[in-house]
């Protein structure tokens, strides 16, 4: 009688071609040994497997997938780390794989994605907001100090239109000495759309470039432009960093201390000076005019109620021994401003028409110190004169990303018209907010 296994092998051996006849004499075939596959059966049971591994795969997901959704916990958010690793070792030790071993797995969720707080109106679409862009998503040609600079920039932690500006020539002399030209190029054709507009790109995604970054960066690209293609590179790279340090000493450490000195001769004794919020050349000629001239007087600052950053203009006053009257908002404003003589603000920028552009509520104690006869004067550096001109705080702001929601926001900056200011105190004299324009054309004169 025969059994099933030769039945399977006399199907076999129908299906294949005939085998050579051994000769007599020849020994036997060993019964016990196994039997050898052609080629085409070798590549059809390797199919076979694969299909089986394939299907059996899917059906572990499915699985996996089927208790995710059952889950008894819904803020469960996935297997430890110990586990996955547990599981895995455990696998390694079975020699078996995710393809033959059902494994449970809990859904982990996706990583959260910030959604914005708020749709700016398409009528202010053209107002920016700053946002914190993760390293990770900036440009590969973006420096490391100018990525550190982009993050401070966002986050606020550098502020003010003058240190935004030091802070980012400095960033830009980094940039310059690790630069090395391309072979086939030039320093004076490739450094500015290669190397430096990236770095500025990366920094107006994060947040808008004040004026003075704005003027500073034009001038860096003509001096760039303006090397000799002859000149060797390391001492054309010599050259755009010695630049930079005499452009931060003259625009920025010198005009700081000519305009505190200017503005601390301002203050006579027996007065009291009105001051909003905190602005650091506006510190200076305090300080210079009670420590240094030896005027007594009196400080008054009226702070916003969202930064407070007149706090620390008020301890930095107290510690210096001038008396200070602090107000946190604008309920007590006006008979603040009635007690005041003389008001100084500090200006982030002056634009070509006379009116300032600074820190939201500047305009409110400007108006009204106007309106009681009050002398205001603006403290500004050159480098922050723009050529722009503004009649309103719409046409160029910047939209507090801490402070608004869907049913309104909060603008960082106002602007001021020229008539409620008395005098513009720079390091190249002290005009009235008319002669603005006399001063940009003093500077190109001098460019």
């Amino acid at each position: 009688m025969a059994t099933d296994q030769d039945a399977a092998s006399v199907t076999t051996a129908s299906q294949q071609p005939a085998q050579p006849v051994k000769p007599a004499g020849a020994p036997a075939d060993d019964p016990t040994a196994p039997k050898k596959l052609s080629g085409a059966e070798l590549k059809a049971k390797a199919k076979a497997e694969k299909a089986a591994r394939r299907a059996q795969a899917k059906s572990s997901k499915e699985t996996a997938k089927g208790e995710a959704a059952v889950s008894s916990s819904p803020g469960q958010l996935g297997p430890s780390a110990g586990e996955v690793k547990a599981n895995k070792a455990k696998g390694k030790q079975d020699g078996t794989g995710t393809a033959n071993k059902v494994t449970t797995i809990k859904a982990i969720a996706p990583f959260p994605v910030p959604e914005p707080k708020f749709t700016i109106p398409e009528c202010f679409s053209h107002l920016s907001m700053p946002r914190r862009i993760p390293m990770t998503q900036a440009d590969k040609d973006v420096h490391p100090a100018v990525l550190a600079l982009g993050q401070q920039m966002a986050t606020f932690a550098l502020d003010e239109s003058i240190a935004r500006l030091k802070a980012t020539l400095l960033a830009f002399k980094k940039v310059i000495s690790s630069y090395t030209t391309p072979p086939g190029n030039t320093l004076a054709r490739h450094l500015t759309p290669h190397v430096l507009n990236p770095q500025i790109d990366y920094l107006i995604a994060c947040r808008p470039m004040s004026f003075s970054m704005g003027n500073a960066i034009r001038w860096l690209k003509l001096q760039v432009s303006k090397i000799d293609p002859d000149v060797v590179e390391h001492d054309a790279k010599k050259e755009l960093c010695d630049s930079i340090d005499n452009f931060i000493q003259e625009r920025i450490n010198i005009a700081n201390l000519v305009i505190t000195q200017r503005a601390a001769l301002r203050i006579e004794d027996g007065d009291v000076v009105l001051t909003f919020g905190w602005n650091s050349s506006v510190e200076r000629a305090i300080i210079h005019a009670y420590t240094k001239i030896g005027r007594k007087f009196s400080v008054i600052i009226i702070d916003e109620p969202y930064d407070r950053r007149g706090q620390m203009l008020a301890k930095s006053l107290a510690a210096e021994g001038i008396r200070v009257t602090y107000c946190g908002d604008f309920g007590g404003l006006r008979s603040h401003v009635h007690q005041a003589t003389t008001v100084i603000l500090g200006a982030e920028s002056m634009f070509n028409n006379g009116s300032m552009y600074a820190r939201c509520g500047s305009c409110d104690v400007a108006v009204l110190a106007k309106q009681l006869g009050k002398q205001i004067y603006v403290l500004c550096e050159t480098i922050n004169i723009t050529e722009r001109v503004a009649t309103d705080s719409l046409t160029y702001n910047e939209i507090d990303p801490e402070r608004s929601s869907a049913a309104s926001f909060r603008l960082l900056y106002d602007n001021t018209p020229d008539r409620y200011l008395s005098l513009v105190i720079t390091e190249l004299g002290s005009v009235q907010p008319t002669s603005v324009p006399d001063l940009l054309r003093k500077l190109e004169e001098s460019n």
